[in-house]
């Protein structure tokens, strides 16, 4: 098999059998001559190639001919040796026809070219290297994809059969740091080898860590449906420029997310949206904020997030109680599992700091005066169970004589201490602090965080 003048795909399942009437087989050979179809004619045919002899012991064997036109004559032929040595002096041959294969097409997924990374200087338990996603495609749509080379900086091909690889620092050439050209082909079933591939040129940043706190600012202040705020953003920026001094204010709502290499240069990333979300959650939770967060978060960095309904902005069309899963964000990088909420109408008055580690805090009542919050906090985030490597620094107070008891106690504020990073997440909004109070627990926990 295959069948007298068959036309068939390139790759070629070949099958024989033979015989020796005085004793036995010992191996076969086997070889091709490969004519295409010349230009413009339906019956002429032009001489290719010819292969040498093949050995074999099987009677079989999977081929991928040489098909680059429209239709291309093969013919096989194949030999039985004996065990004296003596050659069939008349190979079996056949003729058969394979349309035309083409090389592969590669394309590169990720990352996008002319973008920047965050990167390491070694592998660590949260960075592998630099990830490359790629994939192939035939553009006859007869052929399969079965192998991927990739390449640094014009450097030596690695054969893989995966679509995604991640480059370690030791197998870039030269300084980490800087513009870096990764590329990637790949081989189809018929041998043949995308003579182009796809590359990508990237800028690799290590992190220098070099200034202290940038404050990203979502809050919107208009944005209530019970306060009348009466406050400029000029208001809301100078509570967090007085708590957290020497900071970089970094307005989101005009600006967008910081690019990472702004993100390099800083210890630890202050988010806060210290707005109710009332129609959608907050921007903090968008998947592509989320993965500049990961980025910066696996090379190193720290992370702090205060907010009205901040965690329920990463579940924010759930019920809640909710249980957060692996792979999202607050499950893997915060290590929190489940949350609550409190109700809309205003009841936290403050927390209570960790003892001997972190002041005790009460809500600012001027600033809630308007119903319903009558002075109090209201749709604070509890957080009810979280994982290894954490602590509470503050839990939830209200009035002794509040109904809602179930909420007394329950952490409003986690730490996770990480081989990596380090994240403070506080479930209330810092702006509604008492400022004092507010000034006294920055600095506690940024030096918790060993920022300052």
């Amino acid at each position: 098999m295959p069948k007298e003048q068959d036309t068939v795909f390139a790759l070629v399942n070949l099958s024989w059998t033979g015989g020796d009437g005085d004793g036995y087989v010992t191996k076969y050979q086997y070889q091709y001559q490969t004519y295409h179809l010349a230009p413009g004619s339906t019956t002429l045919w032009e001489f290719f190639d010819s292969t040498a002899w093949h050995d074999t012991t099987g009677t079989g064997a999977m081929i991928a001919f040489n098909s680059t036109e429209a239709l291309n004559r093969q013919v096989f032929k194949v030999r039985a040796i004996d065990n004296d040595g003596n050659t069939d002096p008349t190979p079996a041959e056949r003729v058969i026809y394979t349309l035309r294969t083409v090389a592969p097409v590669t394309k590169i997924l990720f990352p996008k070219t002319n973008t920047s990374l965050l990167v390491d200087d070694q592998v660590t338990d949260w960075w592998n290297g630099v990830q490359l996603i790629f994939n192939a495609t035939d553009p006859t749509g007869r052929g399969e994809i079965v192998e991927y080379a990739w390449s640094v900086d014009g450097g030596p091909w690695h054969w893989q059969k995966d679509t995604s690889v991640y480059v370690t620092p030791v197998q870039i050439p030269g300084t980490l740091n800087g513009t870096h050209k990764f590329k990637v082909i790949s081989r189809n079933n018929t041998n043949l080898i995308d003579p182009t591939g796809d590359s990508v040129t990237v800028n690799l940043i290590i992190p220098s860590f070099s200034k202290d706190v940038i404050i990203i600012d979502e809050t919107d202040e208009f944005n209530n449906p019970f306060l009348t705020w009466g406050l400029a953003d000029s208001v809301v920026d100078r509570f967090y420029s007085d708590v957290f001094p020497g900071a970089t204010e970094w307005d989101f709502k005009t600006k967008g997310m910081p690019p990472r290499e702004v993100l390099a240069d800083y210890k630890l990333i202050l988010w806060h949206a210290d707005d109710v979300p009332t129609s959608r959650p907050h921007k903090i939770s968008d998947p592509a904020n989320i993965q500049v967060f990961t980025d910066y978060l696996k090379v190193g960095g720290k992370f702090l997030m205060s907010g009205w309904r901040i965690l329920k902005s990463f579940a924010y069309y759930n019920n809640f109680p909710f249980a957060f899963t692996p792979g999202t964000f607050v499950y893997d990088y915060l290590h929190i599992r489940t949350v609550t909420e409190t109700d809309i109408l205003g009841d936290m008055t403050g927390a209570k700091g960790k003892t001997g580690v972190f002041t005790s805090i009460e809500v600012d009542s001027a600033r809630l005066a308007n119903f319903p919050y009558d002075g109090k906090l209201s749709q604070v985030n509890l957080i009810t169970t979280m994982a290894g490597f954490t602590d509470v620094l503050y839990s939830y107070e209200n009035s002794p004589n509040s109904p809602n008891v179930t909420y007394r106690g329950r952490a409003v504020a986690l730490r996770y201490y990480g081989t990596v990073y380090d994240a403070v997440v506080l479930g209330f909004p810092m702006y509604f602090i008492k400022k004092d109070q507010a000034k006294v627990m920055a600095q506690e926990i940024l030096r918790s965080l060993h920022v300052q």
